[in-house]
């Protein structure tokens, strides 16, 4: 049974970064399978079976979806340090939310307006920035954009405010970073690593520089290259890991064993299809078997996807 960490990512993916920082965080040892930016992504797809977000997380022959979820496992393989403190188990995952969402789409839409895109792709031709334009805008599934204007006003605000945070101490809720620093962090890595040109918004807000410094000190882990195919080996040649005993909680009138899709509620909402072996409190997990990477258990959280039967 392997208990190996294996990261699909790629380096300027803004939550590959989170989870990158949070490897760091706990001094984790990980393997990097760097992954295409756009589809296809046929490696991708044979370990998640749709799901295409950046990044994945793979333990074997399971594979966990969505940094939040990501987050979660990475506690239970090292607790400590936490990034769930008990005292701030509610208030991280709700301003780690927001981070990932809110703070994200202002940071994104402030950062890729024309000058910031402009700097982003100067070294690639014409026909990779169209084809990198025509994924997001698929991934997207037609659903409105901010302003750029409309976001710069609200990136400002957000910044105003981390900076009133990190100015009464070292993290966002005390002298240690917990799981909202690390969401906190990536959209303003994003901006202040890839797009430096946009980076002049940091100047109202040095607080929130040195934070932020705090936050690289913490490294990335112990990272070693790994290539797709030798990931999807593992994946074959391994069996997925017991299922907690958790119990059902059935939300949508879909029994255990049910054929189900699941995709993310925005954004990426290629779904995933297999077998609904379990449905707990935070989770669901699929059960598929893909030619290449054999049986497969898919794990997703509850919050942010659609559970639907099969049509």
């Amino acid at each position: 049974m392997t208990t190996e960490l294996i990261l699909h990512h790629y380096p300027s993916s803004p939550f590959a970064q989170k989870i990158r920082s949070v490897l760091g965080f706990k001094q984790l040892a990980w393997n990097s399978v760097v992954v295409p930016s756009i589809m296809p992504k046929p490696d991708v797809v044979a370990l998640t079976g749709g799901y295409r977000r950046t990044p994945f997380l793979q333990i074997g022959a399971d594979i966990y979806c969505d940094t939040a979820l990501i987050c979660d496992v990475l506690e239970h393989v090292q607790p400590e340090p936490v990034l769930y403190p008990p005292h701030l188990k509610g208030v991280s995952r709700v301003f780690a939310q927001w981070a990932d969402t809110a703070l994200f789409q202002a940071s994104m839409a402030y950062s890729l307006q024309p000058r910031g895109a402009a700097a982003l792709f100067s070294n690639l031709p014409a026909s990779a920035i169209e084809a990198f334009s025509a994924d997001r805008k698929a991934m997207g599934g037609g659903a409105p954009r901010i302003r750029p204007p409309d976001a710069t006003a609200a990136y400002r605000s957000y910044l105003r405010r981390i900076a009133h945070m990190v100015e009464e101490h070292p993290f966002l809720f005390g002298a240690e970073p917990c799981v909202a620093d690390f969401a906190a962090y990536h959209p303003l890595w994003f901006t202040r690593t890839c797009v430096p040109v946009m980076a002049e918004i940091f100047q109202a807000t040095p607080a929130v520089l040195e934070w932020m410094d705090r936050i690289a000190a913490l490294g990335q882990g112990r990272m070693a290259k790994f290539t797709a195919q030798d990931a999807i080996t593992v994946a074959a040649n391994a069996t997925p890991l017991p299922l907690a005993d958790d119990v059902f909680q059935d939300e949508h009138g879909i029994p255990l064993g049910s054929a189900v899709t699941i995709a993310a509620e925005s954004f990426g909402t290629e779904p995933t299809e297999g077998t609904l072996i379990a449905a707990t409190r935070t989770r669901y997990t699929l059960q598929r078997t893909d030619p290449r990477a054999g049986l497969v258990h898919v794990h997703f959280p509850r919050i942010g996807y659609a559970l639907k039967p099969s049509p």
